[in-house]
């Protein structure tokens, strides 16, 4: 019974995570280019800012899904902290693998790419959830892990390394574009 609830919540957490990031690529624009919500929604079209986009509802769905489950599985955290990690991984490997096949991007598989990559998170997550207890070393660095990327996806919006995950393709700027 514990796992198909596990499950349930996992199931769950990809309409949410995909409905919420989905929304949080407009955000910025939304809020007239409000430089404090950086953080939170992509401000531009590069691939890290759409790393975003699984990462923050994620994270809200992971903490709300805490409440339910916390005393159904041992491995909550290091679930997951390797499933959000896992999402920008996938994302990252099929988009770039894709362009390079192909040659250049399709909207419809860029969107398809993100539920893939929600999908592989989630189901990632679950598989560690419900896994034997792991050790306490462990559940510690995923916490780390947590804090480490929530702090650079919070930063790395106002300061962009000078690297291609962080270049607009447009424009080829990075961070904030100058015309927000």
């Amino acid at each position: 019974m514990a796992n198909k609830t596990v499950l349930r919540w996992e199931l769950i957490g990809i309409a949410v995570i995909v409905l919420l990031g989905s929304a949080l690529h407009f955000v910025f624009e939304w809020t007239g280019y409000w430089r404090p919500i950086a953080w939170l929604a992509a401000v531009n079209e590069s691939t890290w800012e759409h790393f975003k986009l699984a990462f923050w509802p994620g994270l809200l769905f992971a903490v709300v899904e805490y409440g339910a489950l916390k005393n159904l599985t041992d491995n909550f955290w290091v679930g997951k902290c390797v499933g959000l990690f896992s999402m920008p991984l996938v994302i990252a490997v099929l988009f770039y693998g894709y362009k390079a096949v192909l040659g250049r991007g399709y909207l419809v598989a860029d969107i398809s790419i993100f539920v893939v990559a929600v999908v592989v998170g989630q189901m990632t997550s679950y598989r560690i959830l419900t896994a034997a207890r792991m050790r306490a070393a462990v559940h510690r660095w995923a916490v780390v892990g947590l804090v480490v990327m929530a702090a650079a996806f919070a930063l790395f919006s106002f300061y962009p390394p000078r690297v291609f995950l962080f270049e607009d393709p447009r424009v080829h700027q990075y961070g904030i574009l100058e015309r927000y």
